[in-house]
């Protein structure tokens, strides 16, 4: 059973998953798997090949990973009028090439967790809907968190200010749509206890739900 943990940027998706471990229920994050096939390389990788096609030079760092300030720059609008459309237009681009290649890792990922003796395996995925991976999904947990609690996260983790925090946030799908999409959400607002009693009633709701009888 694959099930899908998304959640907006700083809503403390890595923090739930961990939970979860703890249950023994393994994820895939696909921002590491995203980071892993971006990385520094003597050799390009196939997804590498593609964003360089595509963005050109600029976004290749001279270790051959991605230079991220510069494709930050391309996806990421900075508020210059007219510029908008061009920022959206190579942010839809960078998913298109990238989410292929990570949904295949994933696939492999999870399929390993699976033939070991997992029951079910997380997919963390901060764009499951957009990158269309729910569809491989029995069920979708959505953590959320207030949305100043996941500024000030966001700005404390990635070392950016308010306003980069805020764009950031701008390009993902809205808090409340997330939910709308999600079977279960999991509000990470409260002491450890507490969140792992939220924790266990998901699962065993999803296990309910993989046995036929939710």
């Amino acid at each position: 059973m694959l099930v899908g943990l998304c959640g907006r940027s700083g809503s403390g998706k890595g923090y739930i998953a961990a939970m979860f471990a703890d249950r023994g229920i393994p994820s895939v994050d696909t921002d590491k798997v995203y980071r892993d096939m971006t990385g520094p390389c003597e050799t390009l990788s196939p997804c590498m090949k593609e964003l360089k096609e595509r963005f050109g030079d600029t976004v290749v760092a001279p270790d051959g990973s991605l230079d991220r300030s510069a494709m930050r720059a391309l996806v990421f609008w900075d508020g210059t009028p007219g510029n908008e459309e061009i920022c959206r237009k190579n942010l839809t681009d960078l998913n298109r090439i990238t989410h292929l290649h990570i949904l295949k890792e994933t696939e492999r990922m999870a399929e390993a967790y699976l033939k070991g003796g997992a029951d079910m395996v997380l997919i963390d995925a901060p764009v499951l809907f957009e990158s269309g991976f729910d569809a491989r999904c029995a069920a979708v947990v959505c953590v959320t968190a207030p949305e100043e609690v996941r500024i000030a996260r966001i700005m404390k983790r990635d070392g950016i200010d308010r306003e980069a925090a805020e764009k950031r946030l701008h390009s993902q799908m809205p808090a409340e749509e997330l939910k709308k999409r999600s079977d279960y959400v999991i509000e990470n607002d409260a002491d450890r206890p507490t969140l792992y009693a939220r924790v266990d009633a998901v699962i065993e709701s999803l296990r309910n739900r993989r046995n036929g009888q939710g």
